[in-house]
């Protein structure tokens, strides 16, 4: 698919005539746009931004609002999920003990625990402003410095009043996940970039202060003029130490790759400009001396780099460094143990929520499993004694579950799914040629120039002028400059659009895409199953609220925790004046008992609250009773009413729910397809419920496939085209599928799997994302053309002003910077509409 297909650009602005249109409804909390009448009727893009949104101004925090970016990423509904966080109790511990092992015995007061976590979700000043309010309301907090240019905080409590859990539970429900800190061994490039650009900044400057006397009629005899000849060559030295050996040293180490980098050029006029202008010093030629060029050139050059670098890592430290090891496997024997030293033979427990590491039979007579993040099945499956259990199966129970290991880690297909890759760095063929085309018109102008001159002249000094002026003036501003300020716009505009670039190599592979495969269950369906019928929900009393809160509280099923989203975002949960059962406390829920397959209940003041499938507690028909026994709480039975509240035996309110496809994805797959795109399926979910969603979203029933596993996934892609395939996929069965793909991107980064290896991510209920992603990148290759048109005019002019003797340094001067501000002009003018949304 060509540039002009897939990468289709954005639409144009309106006429200034054209009656304005009104501006689409976004999110009241994000600010991202609101695309079905669900979220129009509500405010909100999700559930989770309804109640953080709710929490916010609860907690008297509404200031927030005034202080945050126009638009930042959806809470989503990963704020209600229940997360592992032992890890972290663990580093309080250690913390707390190094800061008493660290106090002076003449000291009266201990040290206060220090730790340093890196935080998700935090972009702007709003968001640093909020982690600190929410900070300082926590029992025994002391103080705290956040950064969200790093994405880190740094906190020190008073033991043993403070919790780091439960204040990273608190912040997850505000929409920010803690995960330990990252490598800071490291500097990254930007801020190496950024020292560099201070210190050339400063060097140009000194240069161009030493060098206006002489453009301004300072003869060679006066006094001080080979002093400040002297402070130039020193200045221009130095900047040519500090910036020019920064390409100079990158384009060497690409050529001995055999790679034609975009550093080249830029090497070669910084080394022509430079050596040119060392050789007039000492000749006292002042034709030759060209360090005020050099000085700027080299400062413009680094600042386009580092607004190319500074936007890709800018969107990396988005997401944790790293994530939680994982939770450790607590034996029957007694003790616990890393996932990779389990054994074949070991029996253990996985505790609710938590992952089975390895395949595994199960021991207790019976627990549910959900599958969605190997086969793609959403529904749990119900598991009876004696059957295997596959790796990668997560325990929806609310017990925990017994089960015997019958292999080791290292044969485990989580292992292999987990399993880091690193490919090879992307070859830009077209910014290769380009750099090829350029060196050799170069050099073959400047050897033709010296020829022709001493043909001419037979003078050498004359000669060797003209091919230094040559050398300094064919600038390469379009590749060392607009080219990565091109690519750093079109990056931030992608980020208001919700979608965030990763690596910066995405760009050159883009454009030879030209099959896109998803993934179904987490990727063209929601997450989390819908309830369909919302005002069974509103319609319950304060006390059936309570209740059902309860019930569905630290329940990793996913009808519970599509309930749980739903009843905490309502506006009156949890601000009723009277809470009879005041089960909405974190210390006063009752025990709950689960029967596998049928549903959760407790009893309390003489009372037999229960959730589960239709008929479980309450009078039903027969054929009602007997639906969907497989499925625990009755997940997607036949007749649609899938889950009851129950009280006494007497039915208060049945649930409705269904995997629901984005609420964009149909629009958007026709429009990818419209632009020449092959779309696909790829599933390990069974086909029947593939080929329903192909055709909902109008897909060709050969393009959907299912019951697939990862391994067939990846296979699959390999043998398809892996060379021109975007892979989006959001859990582990996606994991090879992701090692073979061209380009890969992910909707979710929560769940720490997906998010390392993505090229790209995007975030929203929407899919919209992925054709923005073309959209805005069909914009930059357009605005890029213009820009070289552009150079091969400019340079047409100052080469041709160089070969014909005309050229010197006051006019280098001068074409130089009028050069790099008209190319800026075009990078910015060419990028607005890459704004428009």
């Amino acid at each position: 698919m060509s540039s002009g297909t897939i990468d289709g650009a954005a639409a144009p602005p309106p006429r200034p005539n054209a009656p304005r249109r009104p501006a689409k409804p976004t999110c009241a909390h994000c600010g991202a746009p609101l695309v079905d009448v669900r979220m129009q009727e509500s405010g909100f893009c999700c559930s989770g931004c309804a109640y953080v949104y709710r929490l916010v101004h609860e907690h008297g925090l509404a200031g927030y609002y005034n202080i945050k970016d126009e638009i930042t990423a959806p809470a989503d509904d990963s704020v209600f999920e229940p997360r592992d966080f032992s890890w972290l109790a663990s580093a309080q511990r250690e913390a707390e003990a190094a800061a008493g092992a660290a106090t002076p015995s003449s000291r009266p007061t201990p040290l206060p625990p220090e730790l340093t976590l890196d935080v998700q979700g935090i972009s702007c000043a709003g968001c640093v402003w909020l982690i600190e309010k929410v900070f300082a309301q926590q029992p025994g907090a002391r103080d705290i410095e956040a950064n969200a240019q790093l994405g880190q905080l740094q906190i020190r409590w008073i033991p043993p009043k403070f919790s780091v859990v439960e204040f990273a539970r608190k912040l997850q429900s505000f929409g920010y996940l803690l995960g330990p800190a990252g490598d800071t061994g490291g500097v990254p490039e930007s801020r190496g970039l950024v020292k560099r650009i201070g210190l050339c900044a400063a060097f140009a400057m000194n240069v161009m202060l030493f060098a206006f006397p002489a453009y301004f009629g300072m003869e060679p005899s006066f006094e001080y003029a080979r002093l400040f000849g002297l402070l130039t060559l020193a200045f221009g030295t130095l900047s040519f130490l500090v910036g020019g050996v920064y390409f100079v040293g990158r384009a060497f180490r690409a050529l001995r790759e055999g790679a034609m980098h975009i550093d080249l050029p830029i090497a070669l006029g910084i080394l022509g400009a430079y050596g040119g202008s060392l050789y007039g010093w000492f000749a006292r030629e002042e034709r030759f001396v060209y360090f005020d060029f050099v000085a700027t050139f080299i400062l413009l050059m680094l600042v386009g780099r580092w607004a190319q670098v500074a936007a890709v890592e800018r969107n990396q430290r988005r997401l944790l460094s790293q994530q939680p090891k994982p939770q450790r496997v607590a034996l029957v024997v007694g003790g616990e143990l890393p996932p990779e030293q389990l054994q074949a033979g070991q029996d253990y427990f996985a505790a609710a929520g938590q992952v089975v590491p390895v395949e595994s039979r199960l021991i207790s007579a019976e627990a549910a499993f959900s599958l969605a993040s190997i086969t793609g099945e959403p529904e749990p499956r119900s598991f009876l004694a004696g059957q295997r259990v596959p790796a990668g199966a997560i325990n929806v129970s609310r017990t925990r579950a017994e089960l015997s290991a019958t292999q080791p880690w290292a044969d485990s297909l989580l292992a292999q799914l987990l399993q880091p890759h690193v490919r090879a760095g992307a070859r830009h063929a077209l910014l290769e040629a380009i750099v090829r085309g350029y060196l050799i018109a170069i050099i073959v102008l400047a050897v033709g120039a010296g020829i022709a001159w001493w043909m001419i002249s037979h003078d050498a000094l004359r000669t060797w002028s003209v091919v230094t002026a040559v050398l300094v003036v064919s600038c390469p501003c379009a590749i060392g400059l607009a080219f990565p300020l091109a690519d750093e716009i079109a990056t931030v505009a992608l980020r208001r659009r919700g979608v965030f670039v990763r690596n910066g190599d995405l760009w050159p592979r883009l454009g030879r895409v030209r099959k896109l495969v998803f993934d179904k269950t987490g990727t063209l369906t929601l997450e989390m199953p819908v309830l369909l019928n919302p005002d069974a929900l509103r319609s319950l009393d304060a006390e059936a609220r309570s209740a059902l809160h309860a019930l569905v509280r630290d329940n990793p099923h996913p009808v519970s925790q599509c309930l749980l989203a739903n009843l905490l975002s309502l506006p009156s949960f949890g601000s009723e004046k009277s809470n009879p059962l005041g089960y909405s406390s974190t210390d006063a829920f009752p025990e709950i008992r689960e029967t596998i397959s049928q549903g959760v209940e407790f009893v309390q003041r003489g009372h037999r609250w229960s959730l589960g499938r239709v008929g479980w507690r309450s009078p039903v028909a027969v054929e009602e009773r007997d639906e969907e026994k497989s499925n625990p709480l009755g997940y997607s039975s036949s007749r649609g009413y899938d889950t009851e509240l129950a009280v006494d035996g007497h039915m208060l309110a049945r649930f409705q729910f269904a995997d629901m496809a984005r609420p964009d994805a149909r629009a958007e797959i026709a429009a990818l397809q419209a632009a020449g795109a092959a779309v696909f399926i790829l599933s390990g979910d069974r086909p029947e419920k593939v080929s329903a969603l192909a055709k909902e979203l109008g897909l060709p029933a050969a393009h959907a496939l299912g019951h697939l596993t990862p391994q067939e996934k990846a296979t699959w892609i390999e043998a398809h085209g892996r060379d021109e395939t975007l892979m989006l996929g959001d859990g582990a069965n996606d994991s090879l599928a992701f090692d073979q793909a061209l380009c890969r991107g992910t909707p979710v980064i929560h769940r720490g799997i997906l998010a390392p290896k993505s090229d790209f991510y995007y975030l929203g209920r929407g899919i919209a994302g992925v054709r923005a992603l073309f959209a805005v990148n069909a914009l930059r290759r357009r605005t890029q053309i213009i820009i070289l048109l552009f150079s091969v005019l400019y340079n047409a002019l100052a080469v041709g002003l160089a070969l014909a003797g005309h050229m010197n340094p006051l006019v280098a001067a001068i074409l130089m910077p009028a050069n790099s501000l008209l190319t800026l002009a075009l990078v910015t003018g060419g990028m607005r509409r890459a704004f428009a949304r």
